[in-house]
């Protein structure tokens, strides 16, 4: 019973976090940008706007130059979370490819990195006054429930292991379609349960910023207004629309 309930939440958080991801780019593709408004100074060709997303996606540069101890928070979380989700494809490849093999142990030590920027970043919404006053209590249980995820994935490696042959098989099977018991250990069962509650919250939290900075007008239009008038094709519509009514 309980792999089947894992199983069953497994594969209805895969799938609210697919369609709602999905759903969610396409609003934002379909969202009119009526004005010209790269943040400046701005690249004025398409390869300069490439260059300038792909600084911000990796470097985080607009956060570098707004707040140098933000920033450091924000990039260390991030990037030991992509350590740390590489480091669990162990679980869903066999045989494991052999870099995710390679990296298994800086992806252990990004699981500390990750929980020191998640605090660092939770601490400045409480002592910070001016982002204090604007943070929702849905900010705070996000942070707390991502906090929750990295210990208790910690405390799986350093204070009650699980069985993770059992547990790969478990995945492995949710792949297949033939499904394996699951571990009955309580603090995995947390861990994965923490999980498919991040997944189901994902597309409609404020995480969403994740895929929503590439549809940025701020970032990814090219400054050439004074070369080209900007024009948005439904926003466009929907003014000779109004004017037609009126």
């Amino acid at each position: 019973m309980l792999t089947t309930i894992y199983a069953l939440l497994f594969y209805g958080a895969t799938i609210v976090l697919v369609a709602g991801i999905s759903l969610r780019v396409w609003q934002y593709s379909k969202t009119p940008a009526p004005l010209k408004i790269p943040t400046t100074p701005a690249p004025v060709t398409l390869g300069g706007v490439v260059v300038r997303m792909a600084r911000e996606v990796v470097l985080f540069e607009s956060l570098f130059k707004a707040n140098k101890w933000i920033w450091l928070f924000g990039w260390v979380f991030h990037a030991a979370l992509l350590l740390v989700v590489m480091r669990h494809l162990r679980y869903f490849t066999e045989p494991v490819w052999s870099w995710v093999a390679l990296m298994q142990p800086l992806g252990l030590y990004a699981g500390f990195a990750m929980v020191a920027g998640l605090l660092g970043l939770w601490a400045r919404r409480i002592i910070v006054p001016r982002i204090r006053y604007i943070s929702a209590p849905s900010d705070h249980l996000m942070l707390a429930l991502i906090v929750a995820i990295g210990l208790s994935g910690l405390a799986m490696k350093y204070v009650a292991r699980t069985d993770i042959v059992a547990l790969k098989a478990f995945f492995l099977g949710l792949i297949y379609f033939d499904w394996q018991p699951i571990p009955a250990d309580p603090l995995l069962l947390v861990h994965l349960t923490l999980v498919a509650v991040l997944m189901i919250i994902f597309p409609v939290s404020k995480l969403l910023h994740a895929p929503g900075l590439f549809f940025s007008p701020s970032r990814n239009q090219v400054d050439n207004a004074r070369e080209r008038r900007h024009v948005a094709p439904s926003w466009s519509a929907l003014q000779t629309n109004t004017s037609a009514k009126r």
